[in-house]
């Protein structure tokens, strides 16, 4: 992979799509890029934090454990998506798992040599603030449905969420989940249980809020799942 397609890659993403040429080249010199099979893992939660990742191709699980061994995903990354975010301005160890899920190509860019960067270029700063700022929103709505909502509606929320970063429209008012999830993987993204997932999506499906396609895809009525809140 040669610096141009370096950089044409980095310009699809939030934090660089609006850098210039000439504002872009001191990134594109320090990234570097790899393939990473299924069931890699990119570093494990503890991790001495070095460097920051952006997907190109593939999926990857961010997900963290506690001292019993029980798993609560944070997130599961796709093409376009950046990690970890607090990677830029924290000398820290790396706050959870990254496990790729399907067979990822990712570039990454050393975390001392983009902080370089920034310094000789502000105005890379300014647009990460406004990506922080993107997921900032994002982590006060996830906690505002733990704190205000029963199960039975954040699984819906949740449902609804993940049809906009992995569904794709099949029929008007209907959205398939390309990534297929367990309900064990579902339970995890909201600290619940698996029993609990399993009992509210077949509830789910008797009110024909949703379905399942021949290969196990789930397939939302997304205009009656979020009357279902209200």
């Amino acid at each position: 992979m040669n610096n141009d397609t370096i950089k044409n890659l980095l310009q699809r993403f939030p934090l660089f799509k609006d850098l210039t040429e000439y504002e872009i080249e001191p990134i594109v010199d320090i990234a570097q890029h790899d393939m990473y099979r299924r069931g890699t893992y990119i570093f494990m939660q503890g991790d001495l934090l070095t460097n920051v990742y952006f997907i190109h191709q593939g999926k990857v699980k961010i997900y963290k454990t506690d001292v019993h061994g029980n798993e609560q995903i944070v997130n599961v990354l796709q093409a376009g998506d950046m990690f970890p975010h607090q990677g830029f301005f924290r000398q820290d160890d790396c706050p959870a798992h990254a496990e790729v899920l399907d067979d990822a190509i990712l570039i990454h860019i050393p975390i001392p040599s983009f902080e370089n960067a920034l310094i000789t270029h502000p105005e890379i700063s300014i647009k990460l603030f406004r990506v922080l700022g993107d997921i900032i929103v994002d982590l006060q709505g996830r906690l505002e449905e733990k704190i205000l909502h029963n199960t039975y509606e954040q699984i819906i929320m949740l449902l609804l969420r993940l049809s906009k970063g992995y569904g794709k429209e099949i029929n008007e008012g209907q959205m398939k989940l390309t990534t297929q999830f367990t309900n064990r993987e579902l339970a995890n993204m909201i600290g619940s249980s698996r029993e609990t997932v399993s009992r509210t999506i077949t509830q789910l499906k008797k009110k024909n809020l949703l379905s399942t396609d021949n290969k196990g895809a789930i397939v939302l009525n997304v205009d009656t799942l979020e009357d279902e809140l209200f």
